[in-house]
């Protein structure tokens, strides 16, 4: 189990490959060695960024706190509202037309194609850049034939970490989900008084899950294994750890935890894709 709070972790500032630069706080990190690996961040969006129309060999789950953020065929993300982004689906344009707050999931989806690491990520930028340029979600480089080729940003950095093309896995959705959770009632937790859930969505067959709790104060949750717990308000204890607003809980495969709200604790569960040992 792992409980980080949010005044632990440092901000930093990060070019993106396709535009702006981000200031993130890297709340937690997987097994880069693992097709379940993750990076769950809390990101400051700049009103720069700019990102094409675009997918993934991953997964990923975005929850909106502060802002607006815009992407444009697919609808505007407003406060509170969360949306699971699928492998092999396309979304976006994103245009972020003013600053933004949001909790970012990517992680190794259903095809276990795996999630690069910050630092897999970072080197393969930085080498990529002795050869070409990115702009606007494109890394460019010039040919032996002196003609330019355009390929997607992220890739380009995929590429250049695995030797090899990157194979697009069939969308399993034809659009990403978009969830308002405010439009889904508190249903009481039978057998934890004092509990209440609204069930968002339980995706594809490694069992993708995303709830949200309320746990009044007094009032004890038994946390799921495999699951990111993000404190939304309130604060509390998790097996005697102190958990305060946007502090986060991680429970890997078989663990067991209880949350216990001294102020009365809302949360968002992400409960991570299960792969066979």
């Amino acid at each position: 189990m792992k409980v980080v709070n949010i005044n632990e972790v440092p901000v930093e500032e990060i070019p993106h490959v396709r535009e702006g630069v981000f200031r993130t706080r890297r709340l937690l990190t997987g097994d880069p060695n693992s097709p379940g690996n993750f990076a769950l961040q809390l990101v400051n969006t700049p009103e720069t960024y700019y990102s094409p129309r675009h997918r993934h060999n991953f997964d990923q789950v975005r929850y909106q706190i502060e802002g607006d953020f815009d992407l444009t065929t697919d609808g505007i993300m407003h406060p509170g509202d969360v949306a699971y982004f699928p492998e092999g689906t396309r979304y976006g344009p994103q245009d972020s037309k003013s600053s933004s707050l949001t909790l970012v999931l990517q992680f190794g989806g259903v095809s276990g194609s795996g999630y690069l690491s910050t630092e897999q990520y970072e080197n393969a930028r930085q080498e990529l850049l002795k050869t070409g340029t990115f702009d606007k979600g494109v890394f460019t480089r010039t040919g032996d034939d002196g003609k330019k080729i355009n390929k997607d940003a992220y890739e380009a950095v995929w590429e250049q970490v695995n030797g090899r093309a990157l194979v697009y896995p069939r969308p399993r959705y034809n659009k990403a989900v978009f969830m308002q959770p405010g439009n889904f009632n508190w249903v009481p937790l039978d057998g934890q008084p004092g509990v209440s859930a609204k069930l968002l969505g339980v995706f594809s067959e490694r069992r993708i899950r995303i709830a949200r709790y309320r746990i009044e104060a007094g009032a004890s949750l038994s946390l799921e294994d495999n699951a990111i717990f993000f404190i939304d308000s309130g604060s509390g204890k998790v097996d005697g750890k102190k958990i305060e607003q946007h502090g986060v809980v991680y429970l890997d495969n078989k663990e067991n935890a209880v949350m216990t709200a001294e102020v009365t604790i809302e949360l968002l569960q992400l409960g991570l894709p299960y792969f066979a040992s």
